[in-house]
């Protein structure tokens, strides 16, 4: 029990560093949760900070989920006896809230959808490439990320019903823990369902200005 808590708490520090915030200060200046949607993910950089920003920012955070993955492997590695894929779906749920609620910032933080999605590519490469092109189709046929975003964290558990393989790193039993993942992003993104359902939700403009 005592190493399930010991990756909870290092996958949730990790999570806890919020790129975005820092990445914001160190380019722009100012806090990005101060602006536009006052969360910290590469979004809203994009559209407060510029897209140099935002890139550093989704890559920073997309290795975030990688990093604490392969970590809880180690451990399980190191360790005998111990459930490998609890440690990686531990490890993941914990790096999401940590972006999510970063006790370095206030508990003011991101929606882990970048996270959530170097979670999944690491544990199946599969399941996380077909979630990502389906959320970028849903994003450029409706011009919002937080619509792309739900509906892929939807699909996720949906996949783990019929794909079984590839798992990267260590196969298991996975649609509890998809679920619960699609739950945290739709969490994390319920005023922007709010905004979708009205028709006032934010949107990306592709043109040139």
């Amino acid at each position: 029990m005592a190493y399930y808590i010991i990756i909870a708490i290092i996958s949730y520090l990790i999570g806890s560093v919020s790129f975005g915030i820092l990445i914001s200060k160190k380019m722009a200046g100012i806090d990005v949760r101060e602006k536009g949607s006052k969360a910290s993910g590469s979004t809203n950089v994009l559209r407060t900070v510029g897209k140099k920003a935002a890139a550093l920012t989704l890559v920073c955070d997309i290795l975030k989920g990688v990093v604490v993955v392969l970590i809880a492997m180690l451990i399980g590695i190191i360790i005998k006896d111990l459930d490998d894929a609890l440690l990686v779906q531990i490890a993941a749920i914990a790096v999401v809230i940590g972006h999510t609620f970063p006790i370095f910032f206030g508990f003011k933080g991101g929606k882990g959808v970048a996270t959530s999605l170097g979670v999944l590519l690491l544990i199946n490469w599969q399941i996380g490439l077909i979630c990502l092109v389906f959320a970028l189709v849903i994003m450029a046929l409706t011009r919002m990320v937080s619509a792309g975003s739900v509906l892929a964290a939807i699909l996720f558990p949906v996949l783990t019903l019929f794909i079984g393989q590839p798992y990267f790193i260590v196969a298991g039993n996975y649609f509890v823990f998809s679920v619960i993942m699609a739950l945290i992003v739709a969490f994390n993104h319920r005023t922007n369902i709010s905004r979708i359902l009205s028709g006032t939700e934010n949107k990306l403009s592709f043109k040139k200005k």
